[in-house]
């Protein structure tokens, strides 16, 4: 059975004060709620990390997560952050790769098959990112684009180690650009993701393994895409700034 998981990427947003009430407003729905069968993973910027962690506490389906981390254990990397630090905080999760590291800071293949080593090396989950832009969309060669972003950061992993890392893909076309991807669209991507892991690892590694989608779901979305059979939840940007919004879409099951 694979895990259902809404995970809010707040990016470089939140004072200390807001990140405090968003936590606390979606910790405290999600109990009176009474979410099931879902995990929430709060994935706020570096400096909010502890007191997230705290003010979780021991919610049940309630997690934090890192939005980056180094590709090094340790050592003299100035405003780096490293994967066993970030465990040392109890963080859950970890994204690695996402299409905004990607694009402006210049991350690369070779760079993100160890950012994910080190991740697991540190026992944190990975949400590994891939995704294509619209110029490869309109040209139809996403699919090669985004197997090969996934054989050549993920491919050198064994199958045990794969099976504790969670896929978003992230059309990145879709997102703030007016363009709509639709559910059909995000499930033909999330089946191919699956065979093409699945040609590697085997048809019961691939199906265990949760892919969410990352193009800009929000409630109002949200049900149609999480109905599609390969779409295992959703890696959630400017909704999971409001908590209302991020915990409707957590409810669209």
């Amino acid at each position: 059975m694979r895990k259902k998981i809404i995970a809010g990427n707040w990016k470089m947003n939140m004072t200390y004060e807001e990140g405090q009430i968003l936590t606390s407003e979606i910790v405290q729905m999600a109990q009176d709620e009474q979410l099931k069968d879902v995990s929430l993973v709060l994935n706020p910027p570096f400096p909010h990390l502890h007191v997230v962690k705290k003010l979780i506490g021991g919610a049940p389906n309630v997690f934090v997560g890192a939005q980056n981390c180094s590709d090094k254990e340790s050592g003299a990397y100035t405003g780096e952050v490293s994967a066993p630090i970030l465990a040392s905080f109890g963080v859950n999760f970890v994204i690695i790769g996402h299409s905004e590291r990607r694009e402006y800071f210049k991350e690369n293949n070779e760079m993100l098959t160890e950012k994910v080593k080190q991740a697991l090396a540190a026992g944190l989950q990975p949400i590994f990112c891939c995704g294509e832009s619209l110029d490869i969309r309109e040209a139809g060669t996403h699919e090669p684009n985004v197997k090969f972003q996934l054989t050549d950061s993920l491919f050198e992993l064994s199958a045990e180690e794969i099976s504790k890392v969670t896929i978003a893909y992230e059309p990145i076309w879709a997102i703030g650009t007016g363009k709509t991807a639709s559910a059909e669209q995000a499930q033909e991507m999330h089946a191919a993701i699956r065979k093409h892991l699945a040609s590697k690892y085997g048809k019961e590694v691939a199906d265990s393994i949760s892919i969410l989608y990352g193009g800009s779901m929000k409630p109002s979305n949200a049900a149609e895409l999480l109905a599609k059979p390969d779409v295992d939840g959703g890696l959630i940007g400017g909704a999971s700034l409001k908590s209302r919004d991020f915990i409707d879409i957590a409810k669209s099951y």
